[in-house]
């Protein structure tokens, strides 16, 4: 007798399985510990304009104090060390689904970034930088015509 699966929406869960495959079920180099030691890092976005680049790390749950940020040397790096919870004998746990994990990212910042004007600020469990350009790096969008 052969066993019919069904599924509602095959195209969704194959593309939703993809990235499980291939992270989780890799085999030989990958497999899970490579998905262990970046489950650290926070999700990020990088942005650019012609005036600056623009960083956000999603980070809720925590405070602008928590956080520590420095350039030394062209290395940006942005980190938030877990600082131990003290029990306390009446307040008992019985489930934790979420975890504040300490992280580390660094960046190599070029010439191009005007390091003494970065900017940040954290608002609504988002760490936002904000690394402006130089004024001769700063590109000038100009439509040209076809003739």
């Amino acid at each position: 007798m052969t066993m019919v699966k069904l599924n509602n929406r095959p195209v969704a869960k194959n593309i939703d399985n993809l990235f499980d495959e291939l992270l989780n079920n890799f085999p030989g180099v990958w497999g899970n510990t490579w998905k262990d030691e970046n489950a650290n890092f926070p999700a990020m976005n990088i942005h650019e304009t012609a005036e600056a680049f623009h960083l956000e790390v999603n980070a809720p749950g925590r405070t602008k104090e928590d956080f520590t940020i420095n350039l030394e040397n062209g290395l940006l790096s942005i980190g938030f060390e877990q600082k131990k919870e003290t029990e306390n004998v009446d307040y008992k746990t019985l489930r934790r689904e979420f975890t504040f994990r300490s992280f580390k990212r660094s960046f190599q910042v070029d010439d191009s970034i005007d390091s003494e004007k970065i900017q940040a600020r954290y608002e609504n469990g988002i760490l936002k930088l904000l690394l402006p350009k130089k004024e001769q790096v700063k590109i000038n969008n100009k439509q040209i015509t076809i003739q």
